[in-house]
């Protein structure tokens, strides 16, 4: 087996036929550029087009990428199997929309401190610019206001870009119960309530293509997940 790569950048996928190409060969060619020791792990999760045979011929083409397939649509679910699965000594959280390499560098200048933990790319902290639909925006600061609400969270956004060494906090997802769009706010909240050193960063956010799911949709479950994350966090201590 050859040895581990520095860095590995997990991507969840889902439905992304036809921006994947041109997305990926961008972020590889920025990650040559910065001559990173890196690989591409893509979780791809109940896709229904042709994204499953695209990433075929794109990982056999190129050995820094890897994939794996999820029967059901679970953004959470594998987002977590990706940072389980990931070989990296640092673990880059991108979406397929996003890959902004300007995040990357700004990371991976501030993870070269050993005494740092995490990385949180906010779309809500102080000189982040967000180009969302306004209805996003407002919907980013009510689902974190309610965060540190009722679970007592430090920070302005879970959500998005994050980078962290996969040593000390592979624990912390393995000990995540929710998943879904739940999964990434859980996993920085217990970041934040274990002690683990946490930094947020602002970010300037312009996605390439609408959101694969409508956020009206996506409500009524988000709800229901973060009921269960207090139930288990503030009631059971877990």
């Amino acid at each position: 087996m050859s040895p581990s790569p520095r860095l590995t950048v997990v991507i969840p996928v889902y439905n992304e036929e036809r921006i994947l190409p041109s997305a990926l060969a961008d972020l590889i060619a920025g990650l040559d550029a910065r001559s990173l020791d890196y690989e591409v792990l893509l979780a791809e999760n109940g896709s229904t087009d042709g994204t499953p045979a695209l990433l075929d011929r794109l990982t056999a083409a190129n050995p820094r990428l890897r994939w794996f397939h999820s029967t059901t649509p679970n953004y959470g679910a594998a987002l977590k199997q990706g940072m389980l699965e990931a070989r990296g000594e640092l673990v880059f959280c991108d979406e397929i929309d996003l890959c902004d390499l300007t995040f990357y560098d700004s990371a991976l200048s501030l993870l070269a401190d050993p005494g740092l933990d995490m990385v949180v790319g906010s779309k809500a902290a102080q000189g982040a610019v967000d180009r969302r639909p306004l209805v996003r925006r407002v919907a980013t600061r009510v689902h974190n206001g309610l965060l540190r609400l009722l679970l007592g969270f430090q920070g302005t956004d879970t959500h998005g870009l994050k980078a962290f060494r996969r040593e000390r906090l592979v624990p912390v997802a393995r000990a995540c119960v929710v998943d879904r769009d739940v999964f990434a706010s859980e996993f920085v909240v217990r970041a934040w309530r274990n002690g683990y050193r946490v930094l947020e960063i602002p970010i300037q956010l312009e996605e390439k293509r609408q959101p694969s799911i409508n956020l009206l949709r996506r409500i009524p479950n988000v709800l229901r997940q973060v009921t269960k994350l207090v139930w288990v966090i503030r009631v059971r201590g877990g």
